[in-house]
Parts: C-alpha cells; sequence; structure tokens
C-alpha cells in the first residue's frame, strides 16, 4: 500500500460509563464509588460544600446531587483518591441552551493517608462491611447533613432538634414527607429510619469500561429529521440571499457533526458517560462548542483541560426525559485544573464546564 506521507492519526482512548445496579451498600464513601443519583458519596468528609454553594443562581433552590466520577491520578500523592461531583438544579426553568447556570462541579482529592478512610481497601462483601461503624466513616461523623439530600445541613428542626437541612424549602418538604408524624415521636422509635421526599435522582454504580468501537452499531440510520426544508420559504422571506447561504452551511456543518455524534455513540447507546482526561468531547454542534478562551485557567494558574461528558442517555435513566418542559441537555462537559493543583480545603469549587443541547 502506498505511503500517503501523512500521519495517522491515532485515536484517544475514551472510557464509557453505564448505569449499573448494585448493593446500594457499596455505594458509600468508603468504598470511593463512581455513582449517579441518591446522596453523595462524600471522599473528603470534612469540610464539604456549604448551601450557598449548592445555591441555584437562577431559583434559589438547592442543587441536588447527579453524579460523581471516581478518578485517581498518580501524578500527586495527594491524589491518590479523587472524584469529581456534579450537582444540578432540577427546575426546568432553569434549564436554559448553552449555559451551565444550573450546574455545579467540585473536585476532592486525598492521599492514601488521611484523616478519614484507612489505607487498605474495604471488603468486597456488603456483610463483613456491616462490621462496627468505624469501618464506615460518613460525613454525618463531622457535621449535620440535610435529612433529604444529603448535603451540608446547618438548620435544625425547631420541635425536635433531631433533623438537620440544608434550606427552608428541603425542611418544608421532608416534613410534608413524613417528619410532621415522627417528628414528636422518641428517638427510639424514629432512629435509622428516612423518610422517602421523592426529590433524588434515582440512585445507581456507575460501572466504567474501555470504548469498543470494533463493535458493529446496530442503529439502521442516523438520519436526522427533515425539517428545515419545511420552512425555507419563510425563511427566504426574512434573510438576504448571503444570510441564507450563510445559514445553509452552519445547518450543514451541524448536521455532519451530529451524524458523526450517532454513529460514534451507535456503537454503545446505553453510554452516560464518556471520559478522557486531556482529550476531546464528542461535540452534539458544530456551532456550540467550547473554544479555548471560554475555559478559563485554574485558581492556580494551570489550564483547564477536558476530563468527562455527560450523556444525553443519562436523562432516560433519570426519568425526566419528557416533551414538556424537562431537565436537558445534548451534552455537558467538565474541565479540570490539568495539575489536580492541591486545593487545601480539599474541595475546589466553580470548575469550568460546557453545555449544549
Amino acid at each position: 500500500m502506498a505511503d500517503s506521507g501523512k500521519p495517522e492519526k491515532k485515536m484517544e482512548k475514551v472510557d464509557l460509563g453505564f448505569v449499573d445496579e448494585c448493593d446500594l451498600r457499596l455505594l458509600k464513601s468508603h468504598h470511593f464509588p463512581s455513582k449517579v443519583g441518591g446522596k453523595p458519596a462524600w471522599l473528603s468528609l470534612n469540610p464539604i460544600p456549604r448551601p450557598e454553594d449548592l445555591s441555584c443562581p437562577k431559583c434559589g433552590s438547592p442543587q441536588l446531587f447527579l453524579l460523581q466520577v471516581y478518578a485517581p491520578r498518580d501524578s500527586r500523592d495527594d491524589t491518590f483518591h479523587r472524584i469529581i461531583f456534579v450537582f444540578v438544579c432540577r427546575n426546568p426553568a432553569c434549564c436554559v441552551a448553552n449555559s451551565t447556570e444550573n450546574f455545579r462541579v467540585f473536585r476532592s482529592q486525598l492521599g492514601r493517608i488521611n484523616d478519614f478512610f484507612s489505607s487498605d481497601p474495604p471488603p468486597d462483601d456488603p456483610e463483613a462491611d456491616e462490621v462496627g461503624e468505624s469501618n464506615r466513616p460518613d460525613a454525618k461523623n463531622f457535621q449535620p447533613l440535610c435529612a433529604v439530600c444529603g448535603c451540608a445541613g446547618p438548620k435544625v428542626c425547631g420541635r425536635c432538634h433531631r433533623q438537620n437541612y440544608c434550606s427552608k424549602e428541603h425542611q418544608t418538604i421532608h416534613w410534608k414527607a413524613g417528619h410532621k408524624t415522627s417528628c414528636s415521636t422518641t428517638i427510639s422509635q424514629t432512629a435509622g429510619t428516612e423518610v422517602d421526599c421523592h426529590v433524588l435522582f434515582p440512585e445507581a454504580e456507575l460501572t466504567i469500561d474501555a470504548e469498543d468501537l470494533s463493535v458493529e452499531s446496530t442503529e439502521e440510520s442516523c438520519q436526522l429529521p427533515e425539517s428545515s426544508q419545511a420552512d425555507a420559504s419563510n425563511a427566504s422571506a426574512q434573510y438576504s440571499n448571503e444570510e441564507l447561504e450563510q445559514i445553509a452551511r452552519q445547518e450543514t456543518e451541524d448536521d455532519k457533526q451530529f451524524q458523526k455524534f450517532k454513529k460514534r455513540v451507535a456503537h454503545e447507546p446505553d453510554q452516560v458517560l464518556r471520559y478522557c482526561k486531556g482529550g476531546q468531547p464528542l461535540w452534539v454542534s458544530a456551532e456550540n462548542k467550547a473554544r479555548t478562551e471560554d475555559i478559563p485557567n485554574c485558581s492556580c494558574g494551570a489550564h483547564r483541560e477536558f476530563e468527562f461528558q455527560v450523556m444525553p442517555q443519562l436523562l432516560n435513566y433519570l426519568g425526566v426525559d419528557s416533551t414538556s418542559a424537562s431537565l436537558d441537555w445534548g451534552t455537558l462537559c467538565v474541565y479540570t485544573c490539568s495539575e489536580s493543583c492541591s486545593i487545601g480545603t480539599t474541595m475546589s469549587q466553580n470548575l469550568s464546564g460546557s453545555k449544549t443541547f
């Protein structure tokens, strides 16, 4: 075969995340899980984000835990354990195209020797894991947690003084969901019981496997809906010929990019996450891409690099994929400090993100 003279483009190694059911006891903090939904399994158990850190800037409601990705790095001693946490406001009105205001991302990291966990791995058997409270360290051992969402809960029920909350909103939800009945009961009667407030996303493990492009796609067609032609006559009356040509070129580029997105995802249609530290996202749109200048440097001065993206398939699992107003995204891309810098409090805030539809 003749040599074209062009270097062969190396395919980036991508790991895929899939939702998987498991024993929920294995999703506690000391198992260092990757997971979606439920309450966060904090890595650094103290401090954790304050309620004001998780308040939606648009509506003021508490943002809820969406997922966490366990992603240790061997480049630093203090990144033996490393987790990225993603939170979101589930108010549909706060979900605006190409805006990440309704999301918050946090990075937490610890060395192998730390103040919270044993340097030895936890047992894989959940039954063996249930021996002794000291084997199950939890953030609630260090500060009160919200009974609804599992985040910091500085507010306390003024009647029983046994339940904590992150906000008045979650206190009201908890009261209506059942605490109104149990509030006046004794501690022994309520110990170990939790009220289901139907607020959190469904909890499950996030299993990670390498992407295998040798698997044949089962998708029959990657064609887009033919919607643009229907409005062509109306558009011609509103735009000049040059503007129409520019729109047509952009639509063609977007169509090609979306076809590329669908073709790549079709190999593993159940993927809810794509992990490629230092690589490039798989964009849905050619126009709505994060440019290098759109990603601010870390507070330490190092540049931020792409780490992973959350895929729209997760919306189906969460049960929020709806034709009416609902939480939505095409892809949510997370960028983190390229140096995984020391962040002092072991929890950094406001990492850069990009969301497209």
